[in-house]
């Protein structure tokens, strides 16, 4: 509880200070939209994060195809919008989609690289990212598109603020998937097969654990969380291959600060580099330093993370 306290703290303090700080004689109503706004994009950082700490944690695959996953799904959903389909249809094809594109590597490329280094399995889903972002830009050309949801025309003033459903989704989707996953690595049986395979998947394997189904389990699962992170990311950043595709970087950071391990700080993190990211457009001078925001901030979540911690070159840390 106190490694989590810790940076819960400090990210509250880190982006109550910014806002003070660069949102100085501006008005509050605007100082408010930025911290509403960030905290919807951090939403989407930390559940990009889940699913990669999720994933990790079961197959030992940092995969940095998320964002290109959560991609295809976003432009499969608008692409079958545009030809008219219903549009609850849409939204069900277009997580469907980020699960088949997450089981098709889990599937069929990932096995052969089980045994190798992570590094190597992290740039093998590097490589897979590139060819579908390419496949993503040679389908759909570089007109301006965005995806709708009706929620985005519902609001609610919240502290005098209106907010769109659609934020509030994403935001209490965030928090919903960090409970519901965290319950079942601790009491389903499917998560305790997980939790073997993160700490050994040798005497897991050894033991009966069933490596094929847990992993597909664990690769299905966060195809459909990057192939909803996609979907909002559409709708409330930019629906853009690149764009969505690199949505990686800060995903990963936030993962980073959670250790790959614990996903309240995903969450936590997450937040924080949305909120810290979204208030630096308030001032011009910090506007060109905002792609560094994300890996800034799991550097000092680590660091803050490890203030009081001994280490060793004897074990595990």
């Amino acid at each position: 509880m106190r490694e989590l306290l810790r940076p819960i703290a400090f990210a509250t303090a880190a982006c109550l200070g910014l806002a003070v700080l660069l949102g100085w004689g501006k008005p509050a109503a605007v100082v408010g939209l930025f911290l509403v706004s960030g905290l919807a994009v951090g939403s989407l950082y930390a559940l990009g994060g889940i699913g990669i700490v999720l994933l990790f944690r079961a197959t030992g695959v940092l995969n940095l195809a998320a964002g290109a996953i959560g991609a295809v799904a976003a432009f499969v959903t608008w692409q079958l919008g545009d030809w008219g389909m219903f549009a609850p249809l849409t939204w069900v094809a277009g997580l469907l989609t980020g699960v088949l594109f997450a089981l098709a590597y889990g599937r069929l490329i990932a096995p052969g690289l089980s045994w190798r280094e992570p590094v190597i399995k992290g740039v093998a889903s590097l490589g897979y990212a590139l060819i579908l972002l390419g496949l993503v830009s040679f389908l759909w050309n570089d007109d301006p598109r965005k995806l709708s949801f009706p929620t985005d025309a519902v609001s609610l003033s919240i502290l005098g603020l209106k907010v769109t459903v659609t934020r509030l989704i994403v935001v209490l989707a965030a928090i919903g998937i960090v409970i519901a996953i965290t319950v079942a690595l601790n009491r389903t049986r499917i998560g305790l097969q997980m939790r073997a395979l993160a700490n050994n998947r040798r005497i897991a394997s050894l033991v009966g654990v069933p490596i094929l189904r847990v992993e597909t389990v664990a690769w299905g699962v966060s195809g459909l969380i990057f192939g909803f992170t996609g979907l909002m990311f559409g709708s409330l950043v930019r629906l853009e291959p690149a764009v969505i595709t690199f949505m990686v970087i800060p995903c990963t950071a936030a993962a980073i600060a959670g250790r790959l391990v614990s996903l309240p700080t995903v969450l936590v993190a997450g937040l924080a580099m949305g909120v810290i990211e979204s208030l630096l457009t308030l001032a011009d001078t910090f506007k060109a330093v905002r792609p560094m925001a994300p890996y800034a901030i799991a550097i000092a979540v680590l660091v803050v993370m490890n203030l009081n911690r001994r280490l060793t070159f004897a074990g595990d840390d």
